[in-house]
């Protein structure tokens, strides 16, 4: 079964497959081994204990292998197909003949409790078993049209990987059950299509197997979308084409944009990726958070949505108004963050542009790798920026949802990473998106390779214009040269380096030979008759960046932050002298900041030594107090990077600090 069309014939990149780009040294190599024996068995080891979790058991009681309740969220099902992928990935990258037979066994099961209409979900399925009234799509917060679609894209890339069409099977019919919706219920499909995965699905099955039925869904999708008057929390008050800006619940907003970015991959649809350009800036220049958060409201709601009150609805995990980013109390759900890189990675397929890349490394070096513990093993739910203590109102910890809430939080100075939240959505996106990190280093298009990401990639692509094979070598994102040694080489296959956004007087030389560097968010062409040996070295100077934010991020005034390279740094309390608090701790401005291996939790990174002023505090608690009149005192401390706060017990954290002069 092979594509028998073009396949992403508008895109100008395509990404690799494991066998012509994999993370093998380095920073991101660490990474996928560590996913690769940590994560992805750590969160199968929850889903398959029903002591823990009710993930597998839900398919077994639907299978009728045993007998009981369904329990869990109702989107439990979609978090299942999550991890699946990520195991699939997993075969990918390292082939394991036990985990390969544990796969097509659990798609067996999958298949079986699957009706023949095509619809799963094992809430209904379970209710219909047990005799009880089971209504399909009875309410959109059931999530079945989510589950659908990653249950497609789970077999989707079981049979692309292994073979099987077991999986494959059950996807086709999946989807049928969604052209039927599509056909004879299109408000049913719309009012169902939370979060919806189901997008990116359809033009996956599309591209495994080359049947337009599918690409024709995925314009049906967008049609019953546009037909449908919701709300702004769906990002379907208003047709597609007339959105000019991102509001509402930031995963669904960024998973619906990302699915759309695949449907004008296939469709060349010029007016519609100028309308997913103009959102794309909107998030970007006024509603990202400096390490790739994205979302940052807990509850909001949509002010601009209508002028009419009793029209404005409630959003929850939204994306506020522009410059609307608040510390404490910003969500970052992991998933609209790994929602953020999807997107990104389709529009830098679509069009070539470094922009994108840069968001996607702003991303995956901050706010996704925040997301895990060091140890791979733990997870947040949200992502926020600052944590302090004695906070006089909870915030949810990982596991808590409106659906399903666990108990209230403790206080706010020990909210930590879990390793299973009730609410499982994130730590199996976490795991399919690391599992499969290695689509992301590189692509390659008509005009040769283009080297996306670095920290450890190798290379080996076959263009029309021949062969590149490359090793990268360096210490990046910590050190400043990155070294690709060419493996294999026929032809004159041209090769483009992105120059990151972040960067200034990046050098670049081929066999110590001076290349000419473009601008910064941009990839410089190189192009020669390729030898084996050549090497090729880029260096991207990383003096440490003091930034500061828009005038409308009322949070950040007279505030900094500080980054080196793409990392993004924060100040935790277990850094802070004894007898110091964060709310003392600030930064001189003029101050250096000393580059300095550290090792947090047993794992290496390079923290910031500085000089910070400690500012006068008090024990009043007033609202409003009078300044004293004390001269800063002066301390040494350290700033570790962003992602790896968390990892040393309780305690306080900032992204932002005060500056004085």
């Amino acid at each position: 079964m092979t594509a028998t069309t073009p396949l992403r014939e508008h895109a100008r990149l395509r990404p690799l497959d494991a066998t012509r780009a994999r993370w093998t040294s380095g920073f991101w190599g660490e990474v996928h081994d560590r996913t690769r024996d940590v994560t992805i068995p750590q969160i199968w080891s929850s889903l398959s204990d029903p002591s823990v979790s009710p993930g597998l058991t839900n398919f077994r009681i639907a299978a009728g292998l045993e007998e009981g309740e369904h329990s869990g969220p109702p989107f439990m099902d979609g978090d299942f197909y999550k991890w699946l992928e990520a195991a699939i990935a997993r075969l990918e990258t390292d082939p394991d003949a036990e985990l390969a037979a544990r796969i097509e066994e659990i798609a067996s099961l999958i298949a079986s409790v699957q009706r023949e209409d095509g619809y799963l979900h094992t809430p209904t399925v379970i209710s219909s078993r047990n005799r009880q009234e089971a209504i399909e799509l009875a309410d959109r917060f059931n999530f079945e049209t989510y589950n659908l679609g990653h249950l497609i894209t789970a077999g989707v890339r079981h049979y692309e990987v292994t073979g099987s069409t077991t999986l494959l099977d059950a996807a086709r019919k999946a989807a049928s059950f969604l052209e039927d919706l599509a056909t004879n219920k299109p408000v049913e499909l719309a009012r169902s299509a939370i979060c919806p995965s189901h997008y990116m699905a359809v033009i996956d099955l599309y591209r495994a197997t080359g049947e337009e039925r599918y690409l024709r869904l995925s314009e049906a999708f967008v049609r019953v979308r546009d037909d449908f008057e919701g709300g702004d929390d769906n990002q379907d008050r208003l047709p597609v084409r007339e959105q000019t800006v991102v509001a509402g619940h930031a995963v669904r907003a960024n998973y619906l944009y990302a699915g759309l970015a695949d449907l004008v991959a296939e469709t060349g649809d010029a007016e519609l990726q100028a309308v997913l350009g103009r959102l794309w800036r909107d998030v970007v220049d006024t509603k990202l958070y400096i390490t790739g958060g994205a979302g940052a409201l807990y509850d909001g709601a949509s002010p601009d949505g209508s002028p009419w009150q009793n029209q404005i609805s409630r959003v929850h995990q939204a994306y506020g108004r522009a410059y609307q980013l608040p510390h404490t109390t910003a969500h970052n759900e992991s998933c609209a963050n790994i929602g953020l890189i999807f997107w990104a990675e389709r529009m830098l397929s679509l069009t070539g542009e470094a922009q994108y890349a840069d968001v996607i490394e702003q991303v995956a070096f901050n706010s996704l790798l925040s997301s895990i513990s060091l140890a791979g093993s733990e997870y947040f739910y949200t992502n926020p920026l600052r944590q302090v203590r004695d906070l006089p109102f909870p915030l949810r910890r990982p596991g808590d949802t409106a659906l399903h809430p666990t108990p209230p939080p403790p206080p706010s100075d020990e909210r930590l990473r879990e390793s299973y939240l009730s609410c499982f959505c994130c730590p199996p996106n976490i795991a399919r998106t690391l599992a499969r990190f290695h689509e992301r280093a590189a692509s390659v298009g008509e005009d040769g390779v283009f080297v996306h990401l670095y920290g450890g990639s190798t290379l080996d692509v076959t263009t029309d214009a021949g062969r590149l094979a490359l090793r990268e070598d360096g210490g990046y994102p910590w050190g400043e040269t990155i070294r690709f040694t060419v493996t294999g080489a026929e032809g004159r296959v041209p090769l483009h380096l992105r120059i990151p956004g972040w960067s200034t007087d990046a050098v670049l030389t081929v066999n110590g030979d001076a290349v000419a560097v473009t601008a910064p968010s941009s990839y410089t062409r190189i192009e020669r008759d390729w030898s084996v040996g050549d090497v090729v070295e880029l260096t991207l100077p990383m003096p440490v960046r003091v930034l500061r934010g828009h005038r409308l991020a009322e949070e950040t005034t007279n505030q900094v932050a500080v980054r080196r390279g793409p990392v993004v740094y924060c100040l935790e309390s277990a850094d802070l002298p004894d007898g110091v608090v964060l709310e003392q701790a600030a930064l001189r401005r003029g101050a250096g900041f000393t580059p300095i291996e550290a090792e947090i939790a047993g794992h290496a990174v390079v923290a910031l030594e500085t000089e910070i002023a400690v500012l006068p505090t008090t024990d009043d608690d007033a609202l409003y107090a009078d300044l004293a009149d004390v001269e800063p005192s002066s301390a040494v401390v350290r700033l570790v990077p962003y992602y790896a706060w968390g990892n040393r017990g309780a305690g306080e954290m900032s992204v932002w600090l005060p500056l004085v002069w």
